[in-house]
């Protein structure tokens, strides 16, 4: 698989790193201000195939193969990983192998949960249009193309995850962080407390003020979160 990362620090130096990976559907390019706002970490975002700037290469093969291509790329960094959604999934596989000081899971339910969940938005449109009104759009507002254009993608990263194989193994070594919106009607806080056997060493649950898309409209609040546990 050809290289996933974008770095958004145009000198990395040996700044400690800020690994993001975006919600099913999106691209990394929304995580570009959070370097303006972070200027001592080196904010890097995965882009996975099919969005954005890459959005003529075809879709990744497996949850494994984006994993290994990441921890591959990202070398012996030091870093602190953050996922929203299906990207906390990714996250955690990618946590298992390159041992963060902390891992960040936002609106994401623990792993076990994810295992054939991707059917309902790669049969059903409707899903689809749930999960775009949580992230505030409509898509009877887009034209047919873009509408469709979206959808797959979405689909994509549904069948992506559906290649997500569950494996019995010890806990994290770091500080895994479960987050959640208290408006999330998607994941709940009982869902989130679902990230503590994952944790081998300590957990914590937040909540903050908003829906499945919290992080967005909360960055004065996160942002100093997830400095803090920067090494």
């Amino acid at each position: 698989m050809t290289a996933l990362l974008i770095s958004f620090d145009s000198s990395p130096g040996d700044r400690p790193t800020l690994l993001c990976l975006p919600q099913a559907g999106a691209g990394a390019g929304q995580f570009r201000q959070w370097q303006q706002l972070l200027p001592d970490i080196s904010v890097v975002g995965v882009q996975l195939p099919g969005r954005e700037e890459r959005w003529a290469e075809p879709p990744a093969d497996s949850v494994d193969a984006v994993v290994d291509a990441v921890a591959a790329e990202l070398g012996g960094r030091r870093l602190v990983i953050f996922g929203h959604s299906f990207g906390g999934l990714l996250g955690h596989e990618i946590a298992h192998r390159l041992t963060p000081a902390a891992l960040v899971v936002a609106a994401c339910r623990p792993p076990w949960m994810w295992v054939g969940a991707g059917h309902g938005l790669v049969a059903d449109d409707v899903e689809l249009h749930r999960l775009l009104e949580a992230r505030g759009l409509d898509a009877d507002d887009l034209d047919e193309d873009s509408r469709e254009e979206l959808f797959e993608v979405m689909r994509s990263d549904a069948r992506l995850s559906l290649t997500y194989v569950l494996r019995e193994r010890e806990p994290l070594t770091c500080t895994v962080e479960a987050w959640g919106g208290d408006g999330d009607d998607t994941v709940s806080p009982q869902q989130l407390d679902g990230w503590a056997p994952y944790a081998g060493r300590q957990f914590v649950r937040r909540q903050f003020a908003g829906g499945h898309y919290f992080c967005q409209q909360r960055l004065k609040e996160i942002l100093p979160i997830l400095e803090g546990l920067i090494p």
